[in-house]
């Protein structure tokens, strides 16, 4: 009898607790619902208007600089380094000595073949005498020039081979660093120096093959580089490659970027816009209005709802270029129509919306000041 007492005793104790529990979630649901079942504030955002602008259009493409001319300068002949004439860094002018290299040898070369070239001379004006008199054969008188014409071909064998101990600059550029000594023994072909023509400068990049109607020689091209942020140099298509790379089904573009102040250097990795020579009409946006997503682009339009509320609602469109922070629309939207301007994250489609006004300049820099103080 007592058993059962304390059994009926728990089983009233957990009534109690369950029934407090269930009751106590059933408080919470009805509140719920009741918030819920409220009407919710319009979200206030900031909404600007798509509107046409001029652009002129525009391929982009990422390539690469590469110098006019641009070599590695290295030595014909061998020999010790005699004297230098630059540092690494200058500019020169085409023919500008930048090496002198030992040439006692070869200048001792020169002055022995010079006395055999005067020799062989003076015999040949003697032969070139007798034989209108007949006191030497023909056969003397064509030994005897050949035996000059090889003598003066020596000569001019032994210059050349001496002006090679002079190493001078190839074309007007500018040097990178010098990677020989006073006094080193340089053999044939050592580097010495770079030297490469900076302005102008070219720019390649590839363009697919579907691109090549948008492209001719000619056409203005503007370039930026990450090392030189915020600054684009301007130039022209130069030329365009004769055929298309069957595996990458790409063409090769070379552009010529003025370079005045030699702020582009050879190798840099550039982005390249080619323009087309006449302007079109795109619709644009601001650049924080598109949600760029992995299954589309969109934007949140602001439309009329009932009771003269307005609501946004969302909607898919292909985007374009971007100049300036603005985005251009080539499918979806229309010129006139009102779209969210940012914070698009805390919206949903169908949403009540009120649109902020922006307070004027004067206003807002009086609300400012306030907010300071």
């Amino acid at each position: 009898m007592r058993t059962a007492s304390r059994f009926v005793i728990v089983l009233i104790f957990l009534g109690i607790v369950l029934g407090g529990i269930f009751g106590y979630k059933f408080y919470q649901f009805g509140q719920m619902q009741e918030m819920f079942s409220q009407p919710q504030p319009p979200a206030i955002i900031s909404a600007t208007t798509a509107t046409t602008e001029s652009w002129t259009p525009a391929k982009k493409a990422v390539g690469s600089t590469t110098a006019v001319n641009g070599i590695e300068i290295a030595n014909e002949e061998p020999g010790v380094i005699e004297s230098i004439h630059f540092e690494s860094g200058d500019n020169v002018k085409k023919g500008e000595v930048l090496l002198r290299m030992d040439a006692a040898i070869d200048e001792a070369a020169l002055r022995t073949r010079r006395a055999e070239a005067q020799l062989a001379a003076q015999e040949f004006n003697r032969v070139s005498d007798l034989l209108p008199r007949r006191a030497v054969s023909q056969s003397d008188y064509d030994k005897a020039k050949a035996n000059y014409d090889a003598a003066q071909a020596r000569v001019n064998e032994a210059e050349a081979t001496l002006s090679k101990k002079v190493i001078r600059a190839p074309f007007d550029g500018t040097l990178g660093l010098r990677m020989v000594d006073q006094g080193q023994y340089l053999a044939t072909g050592t580097p010495i120096v770079e030297i490469n023509m900076l302005n102008p400068i070219y720019v390649d990049y590839t363009l697919s093959e579907k691109d090549l109607p948008l492209v001719a020689t000619g056409y203005d091209v503007e370039a930026s580089v990450a090392a030189i942020p915020g600054e684009t140099f301007s130039g022209e298509v130069s030329a365009i490659n004769t055929s298309v790379n069957p595996e990458t089904r790409t063409v090769r573009i070379r552009a010529t970027i003025d370079n005045p102040d030699n702020k582009l250097k050879p190798g840099m990795f550039a982005t390249i816009f080619t323009r087309q020579p006449e302007d079109v009409s795109v619709v644009t946006v601001p650049q924080t209005a598109i949600s760029y997503n992995t299954y589309g682009d969109f934007v949140f339009v602001v439309e009329p709802g009932e009771n003269d509320q307005l609501i946004v609602n969302r909607r898919s469109v292909t985007t374009g270029e971007i100049r300036d922070g603005r985005v251009a629309i080539t499918d979806g939207l229309d010129a006139g129509e009102q779209v969210v301007a940012k914070g698009l994250l805390r919206l949903r489609a169908g949403q009540h919306v009120t649109i902020q006004e922006d307070p004027a300049p004067g206003q807002q820099d009086a609300s400012q000041a306030e907010a300071s103080e």
